[in-house]
């Protein structure tokens, strides 16, 4: 059975709220390996009750491998078709092993008719910016608060959706 095999991405429940914090908080502190000035991270990312919340507001999947928790993904729905990613992390350990790829594979065929995407990250992450680039993104601008928002457009009639 190989690696991609065993990595499962379904929708969160509540009951996945605490592990996803804590999977969160190691993903995000891991960070500071790349450039981020101290441990942190984004809005409730270590709260067990915001991930709650994030289940109510948009859709909220956890990655799994095996039967192991190792990362989730927030989607929220700006308008009829366009969507936003509020975040996805993995766990420190299973980043750079192509499941960040493959989360975003996903995002492709669970939002087939998606002809807009967004999303942002901090400016200090290149990392992050290099890897959003190489999924289909472009630099749009900046957010006036230390971000960098990205776009990916489908265009109208594309059969292919993961470019």
């Amino acid at each position: 059975m190989t690696s991609r095999s065993r990595i499962r991405i379904t929708k969160a429940n509540p009951s996945d709220a605490e592990t996803l914090a804590e999977v969160s908080k190691r993903a995000f502190h891991s960070d500071v390996n790349y450039g981020a000035p101290a441990e942190g991270g984004p809005p409730g990312y270590d709260s067990t009750v915001w991930q709650r919340k994030m289940m109510g507001f948009g859709d909220y999947y956890k990655i799994v491998r095996e039967d192991r928790v190792i990362g989730g993904i927030i989607v929220f729905r700006k308008r009829p078709r366009e969507y936003e990613l509020g975040r996805i992390f993995l766990e420190p350990e299973f980043q750079n092993r192509g499941i960040g790829t493959r989360a975003f594979e996903f995002l492709w065929q669970a939002y087939p008719l998606a002809k807009r995407w967004t999303l942002d990250t901090p400016a200090w992450h290149e990392r992050n910016r290099h890897f959003y680039k190489k999924v289909g993104f472009a630099e749009i601008g900046e957010d006036g608060q230390g971000g960098v928002m990205f776009e990916r457009r489908i265009p109208v009639g594309s059969s292919r959706r993961g470019r």
